[in-house]
C-alpha cells in the first residue's frame, strides 16, 4: 500500500480505536495540548460500558479533555492515574478524596528527563493515545506540541492509536512519526487547548528586572510558563543573538524569535534553531509554530539531558520555586502537606546551565505567599528537596540576588535572609540560634 491507503486502512472510529484497551492494561496519553480529546471520551466510555478495571494511565501535566473524560472522579474506582507531575486537575482530586483514602493519583516522583524510563520500566505498554498533526503527502505526521516522552513511548507501545488534528501545528525536528507505526487513526477538529498567561504583580515585575540584568547577548534560554517568564522575556527584546534550547516554548520566547533578539545563531548545538520538547500557548502561538523550520523538537530524554544542555556556552535557566531554605535547598514541587505538581525539568536545567561554559541558574520566586502572611524563604521545606543546595547556584526575590557558589552554610543563611521579606528577617536569623 502507500502511504494513503494505509491511512485510509488504518482510519476508523473512536469507539472501535480503543476497543482493544482492557482491564490491568498500562496505557500512555499525549500531555497537555496533545490530550486526544475524541480517544479519551471513547475510552471513557469504554470503562463504563465494558466494566474495566484496573486502568493504569501514565501521563504528565493533564488539561480538561483528561479531567472531563477518564480522569472524572466516578471513574477513578477502575482508572488508577499514574501522573508524573500533578496539574490542577490532580490536585482537585487529591482535595477531594476521603481522608484517610490512598488516594485517587499514583504519584510518580521523576525528573522529567527520566520520564520515558519511568514509564516503560515495567515493559512496554499495553497502549499509547495521542494527538498528532495531519499526515503529509509522504505518509509523515508529526508529534507536534508534545515531542517530550510520547514520540519514545509511542514507539514501544504494543498498540499506537492517534487522533489526526488539523489544528496541531507542524513542527520540525524529531518529530516525524510515518503512518505504517499507526495501529488506528481517528480524525477529530478540535481547537486546541489556550494556556494565557496573566499579569504580573509588582513584585514579579522587580524580579523580572533582576533577572533580565543577568541575561546578556549570546546567551541560551530556558525558561517556564507563567508570568514572571512572560515578564523576564518581555525586557530582553533589545539583545543580540539569544537562543534557546528549554523544555517548554511559549509565546513569550516564540515572540524574542519574532522579533529578531533570537537568531541561536551562537549556540554549538542546533545552531540557527530554537530546541524544545513541548509547547503550549494560544493560538497565534500554535500558527508561528506550525511548519516553521526555525523550531526544532526533541525527545525528553535529549532536550533535557544536562549533559546535552551543557554543551551551549551560556546557557541562562530560569525556573521558579516554592521555598529556599536557609541552606538553598529549594521544594518546587509541595505546598500545604500535599504534593502540588511534580520536579518536572527543574534539576535538569540547573545541572545543565551550571555546566555551561559561563552559564547561569537562577532560581527565582516573590519572598512571600498568600498575601504577605507566609515567607518563601525558610529555616526548613516542608516538603520534598526538588533541587538540592549543592546545586543550586543563584537566588533571586525582589529584594535581590545572590550566588550560592563556594559560600559556606552561614554565609548562604545571612544571603538569603537578605532575600527574605523584612518583616521575616528577624524570624530566620533568630532560627538559627
Amino acid at each position: 500500500m502507500d502511504a494513503r491507503e494505509l491511512y485510509r486502512a488504518r482510519l476508523t472510529t473512536a469507539a472501535d480505536a480503543v476497543d482493544g484497551i482492557g482491564s490491568g492494561m498500562n496505557v500512555a496519553m499525549g500531555m497537555a495540548v496533545a490530550e486526544p480529546p475524541a480517544l479519551l471520551r471513547a475510552l471513557a466510555e469504554r470503562v463504563e460500558s465494558a466494566g474495566l478495571t484496573d486502568l493504569r494511565l501514565w501521563y504528565l501535566h493533564s488539561l480538561d479533555a483528561a479531567g472531563q473524560t477518564v480522569l472524572k472522579p466516578g471513574l477513578l474506582d477502575r482508572v488508577r492515574p499514574h501522573c508524573l507531575f500533578l496539574s490542577d486537575i490532580e490536585r482537585k482530586l487529591i482535595r477531594n478524596a476521603p481522608t484517610g483514602s490512598h488516594g485517587p493519583v499514583e504519584f510518580v516522583p521523576v525528573a522529567f528527563s527520566g520520564a520515558i524510563d519511568a514509564m516503560t520500566r515495567q515493559g512496554p505498554l499495553d497502549a499509547c493515545i495521542t494527538t498528532v498533526s495531519p499526515m503529509d503527502r509522504n505518509g509523515w505526521f508529526t508529534f507536534g506540541t508534545s515531542n517530550d516522552y510520547t514520540s519514545s513511548v509511542a514507539r514501544s507501545a504494543q498498540r499506537l492509536i492517534v487522533e489526526v488534528n488539523p489544528n496541531m501545528p507542524r513542527v520540525f525536528g524529531e518529530s516525524l512519526l510515518h503512518v505504517s507505526e499507526v495501529d488506528a487513526i481517528i480524525e477529530s477538529d478540535t481547537p486546541l487547548p489556550e494556556i494565557q498567561c496573566g499579569t504580573p504583580s509588582p513584585e514579579e515585575q522587580a524580579i523580572a528586572r533582576i533577572v533580565a540584568d543577568m541575561i546578556d547577548d549570546g546567551a541560551c534560554l530556558q525558561m517556564g510558563i507563567g508570568t514572571l517568564p512572560t515578564a523576564v522575556c518581555a525586557l530582553l527584546e533589545d539583545r543580540r543573538d539569544l537562543g534557546i534550547h528549554t523544555e517548554l516554548m511559549t509565546p513569550a520566547l516564540a515572540r524574542l524569535m519574532e522579533c529578531g533578539a533570537v537568531t541561536n545563531r551562537a549556540k554549538a548545538t542546533y545552531r540557527g534553531r530554537s530546541v524544545f520538547t513541548f509547547a503550549m500557548g494560544d493560538a497565534p502561538f500554535y500558527a508561528y509554530l506550525d511548519d516553521n523550520p526555525a523550531f526544532h523538537s526533541l525527545p525528553v530524554n535529549l532536550a533535557n539531558d544536562p549533559r546535552h544542555i551543557a554543551k551551549n556556552d551560556n546557557v541562562v535557566s530560569v525556573n521558579g520555586t516554592l521555598q529556599v531554605d536557609l541552606g538553598g535547598a529549594c521544594n518546587s514541587e509541595h505546598l500545604l502537606g500535599r504534593q502540588y505538581s511534580g520536579s518536572g525539568g527543574q534539576l535538569d536545567f540547573v545541572r545543565g546551565a551550571t555546566a555551561s561554559r559561563g552559564g547561569k541558574s537562577i532560581i527565582a520566586c516573590q519572598s512571600t505567599a498568600l498575601s504577605g502572611k507566609v515567607s518563601r524563604i525558610v529555616p526548613t521545606l516542608d516538603g520534598p528537596v526538588t533541587t538540592p543546595r549543592n546545586d543550586t547556584h543563584i537566588v533571586v526575590t525582589e529584594y535581590g540576588w545572590v550566588d550560592l557558589r563556594g559560600k559556606t552554610v552561614a554565609q548562604r543563611a545571612d544571603a538569603l535572609i537578605g532575600l527574605a521579606h523584612p518583616r521575616f528577617r528577624d524570624e530566620l536569623a533568630n532560627s538559627l540560634r
